[in-house]
């Protein structure tokens, strides 16, 4: 018995205006490559035909109970038999008889070979304005910034990959996400990634698409956003926390003047804001960075060994000290207070005073409390 060398994998639920046609395309595309393959369904509870379709045109049907564009692959993808797999929508809008450019890639070591619409044509019609302006260069540009890779259509929803490879990466997102999971978890883990021209036809069914220009769109954001912990909470915390720290510091010894404009203690007021929300962000960055190395939600890197090796005492010491601080500056406020016989007293004077105080007692309780939640974070449970 001969290895199966190519599995195309198809999602599936009442796909029965189109399932067919793609099928026929993939098997030819098969045959034509003189190469041994199959073309395996993952129907996710299809009621109108789909199943007996896809059996009668020799496909292998996978039956995947959980519903979603995610779980069916997943599904799939576990019972692919080929050593490679390509994946496309059953509705007719990519070309399953153009698999060649894939498997060449894949041959060549490629873990992960994705298809570019915007390289290989999309016809009119075939791709909503929003998803081509807007939601897919949004995403793309995204996933380039955050992850590091050249993917220039990270929503293509042709493309193939080292079955055994993809298995490994233990994806599961069970919605339209598992596009993203897929290409983040494979740039996370070094995988080898390439891209081919792929082309966008309108479907062929007469029924509106699974798919959700807001909601899904938002799921794919979210998900590129919560696998990059540097780019959802330590830049920005580290930008506020630097712009909070340098206004603070230029107000402490009165009000600065600008082309006619004055920054003063109200000024001062929004500076420690930003400067204690900045350091909550870093925290956040801190806490998912240690949770990812115990659970295995992002692959360890150096910085994640780093915080592992994070004393929880040094971090409790220089909080209190913070807090300390603050409260040392809130009696000379309350010194001055007492002057004036704890009466009125002038903003512009004591405020610059106890601003910086307050702040000091709040990142000092954040830092030491903080501290104690990294070292809770490490706990591993059996």
């Amino acid at each position: 018995m001969r290895e199966v060398e190519l599995t195309v994998l198809m999602p599936c639920l009442n796909e029965a205006e189109t399932l067919k046609t793609c099928i026929t395309k993939a098997q030819k595309a098969i045959a034509e490559m003189g190469i041994e393959g199959e073309v395996l369904i993952a129907d996710n509870g299809s009621t109108d035909g789909s199943i007996e379709i896809a059996e009668s045109c020799g496909a292998r049907v996978e039956h995947v109970p959980s519903r979603g564009y995610g779980a069916a692959l997943i599904g799939g993808i576990s019972a692919a038999a080929g050593k490679y797999c390509i994946m496309g929508d059953a509705d007719d809008s990519y070309d399953f008889s153009k698999l060649d450019q894939f498997v060449k890639k894949l041959r060549e070591g490629y873990d992960l070979v994705m298809g570019n619409r915007f390289k290989g044509g999309i016809e009119k019609g075939a791709m909503p304005f929003l998803h081509r302006y807007l939601g897919t260069p949004v995403i793309s540009f995204l996933g380039r910034l955050f992850y590091h890779n050249d993917i220039g259509d990270f929503n293509c929803g042709m493309r193939g990959f080292n079955t055994e490879s993809m298995r490994k990466l233990g994806l599961r997102t069970t919605g339209m996400e598992f596009a993203s999971e897929m290409i983040v978890q494979s740039a996370l883990h070094g995988y080898k990634i390439a891209e081919v021209p792929c082309t966008l036809s309108v479907d062929g069914r007469s029924r509106k698409p699974y798919l959700s220009t807001w909601s899904d769109g938002w799921r794919h954001l979210k998900f590129l956003l919560m696998h990059s912990p540097d780019w959802l909470f330590l830049y920005p915390g580290v930008f506020l926390s630097v712009l909070g720290l340098v206004l603070m510091v230029s107000l402490l010894l009165g009000p600065i003047h600008l082309s006619g404009v004055s920054l003063d203690i109200n000024t001062l007021l929004f500076a420690s804001a930003f400067l204690i929300i900045g350091m909550n962000l870093i925290s956040f960055s801190i806490f998912t960075k240690v949770y990812a190395s115990v659970s295995g939600y992002i692959p360890m890197t150096k910085s994640m060994e780093r915080l592992k090796n994070f004393q929880t005492d040094k971090g409790v010491f220089i909080g209190v000290l913070l807090f300390l601080a603050g409260v040392i500056v809130s009696i000379v406020a309350i010194v001055i207070w007492g002057r004036a016989g704890f009466g009125a007293l002038e903003p512009g004077v004591v405020m610059r005073i106890t601003i910086p105080a307050v702040a000091l007692c709040i990142l000092g309780v954040q830092l030491a409390f903080g501290s104690f939640m990294v070292s809770i974070l490490q706990i591993k449970h059996q």
